[in-house]
């Protein structure tokens, strides 16, 4: 099966069809995507526009990765693979987390076909836990990142995350500039 098979495969997935919204996956992969975002799903906004990242959240993780939004949405470069797919609601603080049907069903699959991936970033906490052996804290994880290479556990860059932003500057100020680096050597391939 091809990428743009499974793709479509995904795309018609109906899994989760008790979601509040319905399903409507979103998600960007492509064979050749040398950097691949792993999310955690979709919020309300990007479940209305079908594209990842589409919101303050987005506006914020383009500032990190030191990349314009023609680069970030260009799937030849940028793979974007949430751990749920789908928008999962709201709770009474935030988003539901995301549905625990849609990786075991599809995960293994899309990243077996992202054979070009050279750097992964994990944003946020459902992304580490899922593929990082470490039980460190969210921030603990982050300030140790150069031990999970060529993965890069990052904090949320939601605006609901501007607390742990505040509390932990060190990570704008040093890992920031560092991520820009390997991001911009990485796509200049």
């Amino acid at each position: 099966m091809t990428i743009d098979e499974l793709l479509s495969r995904i795309q018609a997935c109906t899994i989760c069809d008790d979601l509040p919204l319905g399903p409507r996956p979103v998600l960007q992969i492509s064979k050749t995507a040398k950097i691949l975002i792993v999310g955690q799903a979709p919020g309300l906004a990007v479940h209305q526009t079908g594209l990842p990242f589409d919101d303050p959240s987005g506006v914020r993780l383009r500032e990190w990765m030191g990349i314009d939004e023609v680069t970030f949405y260009d799937a030849s470069k940028i793979a974007i693979v949430p751990m749920g797919f789908c928008y999962p609601g709201r709770g009474k603080s935030g988003d539901l987390p995301p549905r625990k049907e849609c990786a075991p069903a599809w995960r293994t699959e899309v990243l077996e076909k992202l054979e070009s991936v050279e750097l992964t970033l994990l944003v946020g906490k459902y992304a580490q836990e899922y593929h990082l052996e470490s039980r460190k804290s969210l921030t603990g994880q982050v300030k140790n990142w150069r031990q999970y290479l060529p993965n890069i556990p990052l904090p949320h860059p939601s605006p609901r995350n501007n607390i742990w932003l505040k509390k932990n500057a060190w990570f704008e100020k040093e890992i920031v500039p560092e991520l820009q680096e390997q991001i911009a050597a990485i796509l200049k391939e």
